[in-house]
């Protein structure tokens, strides 16, 4: 094993790139024999999550099931990646507080860039009204305050915010 346990938290606004990014850098992993596991958020919703909402309540539950199983995977050597909206900074400090080796990447897009990206039309229908606590138009999205590192996706291509994540990662240690 070339590397040791960590905990990758992208977070950013649907539509941002988050799960885009992630896969590059798991991508990449991978090709370097890493031990790597992603937890999506969308998927995790579907499975681990299943039946919650999105009260605030219930987006904190569920971020924390997220950081559960990527605490665990990454104490136990896993290179764990969470790609979730997390909208709320205080949930994610939590996560980060009891979570060794947390990496944190604020995966950045203005919200139009997002909307236009948005192949669902969920934004589409949070403007309309007819999705509630949409998280960048009628819940708010917290930007975190010291992430690791910020993939500014509006400014950099897919493979130049991989490279940076990876050469964060091999410059903090986390990799060779």
């Amino acid at each position: 094993m070339n590397h040791s346990g960590v905990t990758l938290w992208f977070t950013g606004l649907s539509g941002a790139g988050k799960t885009t990014i992630a896969s590059g850098v798991m991508s990449i992993l991978q090709s370097r024999n890493c031990r790597v596991e992603m937890l999506d958020g969308d998927q995790v919703r579907t499975h681990l999550s299943k039946g919650l909402g999105f009260s605030k309540e219930d987006r904190d539950t569920n971020i924390r099931r997220l950081g559960f199983v990527a605490g665990l995977l990454s104490r136990n050597g896993i290179i764990a990646i969470v790609a979730a909206i997390s909208p709320y900074r205080q949930i994610r400090q939590e996560i980060r507080q009891n979570t060794t080796n947390f990496f944190e990447v604020y995966v950045k897009s203005p919200l139009a860039i997002c909307e236009a990206r948005d192949v669902k039309g969920l934004y589409a229908q949070a403007r309309a009204g007819k999705i509630q606590n949409f998280t960048g138009i009628n819940d708010p999205y917290e930007a975190p305050l010291n992430p690791e590192i910020v993939c500014f996706t509006d400014l950099e291509t897919v493979a130049e915010s991989v490279s940076k994540v990876i050469l964060k990662l091999e410059h903090k240690g986390y990799i060779c």
